[in-house]
């Protein structure tokens, strides 16, 4: 038997097309139940419980229970992280469900992954950001700079209660349907959090969908400026 990381277990939770379904719904960064992840995937909700117990105990969920019911969210940002690259890794090879439609685009344009902006408007943030040094590379991490932590401020983004976090200040996230990076870690959950706030943004939680408001697309290309 070989030793180290026993991939083929966390593969075969993930490969499972009702779990599948399941996790890709969660990654709205909404805890669901264990009735609307059964509609999800299209299973009784006596089988969803079942697959539900499995991840759980692979460590890809974590159950939160509210009075009388019980919802279930992504384990953490590298559940996430590695179900953004698969989905990559799959529309790059030429695995799509479906065929693409308005709903498809509107993705690609924008989308929650899981707590921070994607598809092309997270791309050019980060692209943005990059240029502009904001964010520079620092060996493997991503460092930001004086400059990045000013515009981070302008935005009235406490970045010190965000560094007391366990979770990396910066981190990227390769984005399946733009196949370059986007901002993740407690900033990028923080930008986005912020465009909410400001009502730049509005998400559809059933669809990942990350709609901007006229106001809210002006002041994003204002801020996050592309040569």
């Amino acid at each position: 038997m070989k030793e180290g990381p026993d991939i083929a277990h966390i593969a075969a939770l993930i490969g499972d097309p009702a779990r599948a379904n399941m996790l890709t719904a969660l990654m709205s960064g909404k805890a669901l139940t264990v009735s609307e992840l059964a509609e999800e995937s299209g299973v009784t909700i006596q089988t969803a419980s079942s697959h539900l117990a499995k991840l759980d105990e692979g460590g890809l969920l974590r159950p939160r229970k509210q009075g009388r019911h019980k919802y279930f969210a992504l384990a953490n940002d590298d559940v996430a992280h590695v179900l953004e690259a698969l989905m990559g890794l799959a529309a790059g090879s030429g695995h799509l469900r479906k065929r693409t439609g308005p709903r498809d685009a509107a993705l690609r344009q924008a989308r929650v992954c899981y707590n921070h902006l994607a598809g092309d408007m997270g791309t050019r943030m980060f692209d943005s950001l990059m240029a502009k040094g904001h964010l520079i590379r620092d060996g493997d991490s991503l460092r930001l700079t004086h400059a990045g932590a000013d515009l981070a401020a302008k935005l009235r983004i406490d970045l010190a209660a965000l560094r007391g976090n366990r979770t990396p200040l910066c981190r990227e996230c390769l984005d399946w349907s733009e196949r370059r990076s986007h901002l993740a870690g407690s900033l990028g959950r923080a930008f986005m959090s912020r465009f909410e706030e400001l009502r730049w943004v509005k998400r559809d939680q059933k669809t990942r969908i990350v709609t901007f408001s006229k106001t809210g697309a002006e002041a994003f290309e204002r801020l996050f400026p592309l040569d």
